[in-house]
């Protein structure tokens, strides 16, 4: 166990009982401590009693589905990463999973190795001090000045340009719908729908990709909304 990962709790609310030993083994292997809810209900009153520090969250659970786990988990203001384990990967269910408070989703079948070392981002972030400049390519993002640039040259962004791509860096490989980032960039009280979305991130990519149609850095996720790659 590490130094880092001791102290830190990830719950893993999964009732297919040879997949939730098989997560609680690995995760456990990785040095961190591990609680575990076979049925909705009995997660959530583990989530809101022992505030884990991350969850695996399966949708489709006896008595509370995942979902509801999740809003409720939410409206008590726990802010812990919550990874979706999704059996039927429609894209329906993960875009209403997202926009209740997910932070990333898999489907079922699903390879641990990616499972964990997304897991082991999310914590990682969490543990972090937030950056002042976040580097990608060959570009920094400084909160500071608010200024973008490639190669020690600025590069113009609107403030709503900016603000996406903010919010896209602190998420860095997450997934995200167009819901999400229309809240957090353009706010509640504004009436704009989904396309204003898609034209700032088309004309944000026109400026960071040397393809826009074939985007290294925003890549964009079926049915679902979009997914920021640094690297």
């Amino acid at each position: 166990m590490t130094s880092d990962t001791a102290n830190e709790k990830v719950l893993i609310i999964e009732d297919d009982p040879t997949l939730l030993r098989v997560l609680k083994d690995n995760v456990e292997f990785k040095g961190y401590e591990v609680e575990t809810a076979g049925d909705g209900k009995k997660g959530l009153e583990a989530a809101l009693d022992g505030r884990p520090d991350l969850m695996l969250l399966d949708i489709m659970l006896p008595e509370i589905n995942g979902f509801e786990v999740c809003r409720l988990v939410r409206e008590e203001g726990l802010d812990m990463p919550i990874i979706m384990l999704t059996a039927k990967g429609e894209e329906s269910d993960v875009v209403l999973g997202l926009n209740l408070g997910c932070d990333d989703y898999v489907t079922k079948p699903f390879s641990i190795k990616e499972l964990l070392a997304r897991a082991n981002a999310f914590l990682r972030r969490r543990r972090e001090k937030e950056p002042e400049v976040y580097r990608f390519g060959e570009f920094e993002l400084d909160m500071r000045s608010h200024r973008l640039a490639k190669n020690g040259e600025d590069v113009e962004l609107t403030p709503k340009e900016f603000g996406v791509l903010e919010f896209f860096v602190k998420r860095a490989r997450c997934a995200v719908t167009r819901d999400n980032i229309l809240k957090s960039v353009w706010g509640y009280g504004i009436v704009v729908t989904p396309r204003s979305v898609d034209r700032c991130v088309n004309t944000l990519r026109g400026k960071i990709e040397e393809e826009p149609g074939n985007p290294r850095f925003i890549k964009t996720i079926r049915e679902i909304g979009y997914r920021f790659e640094p690297d």
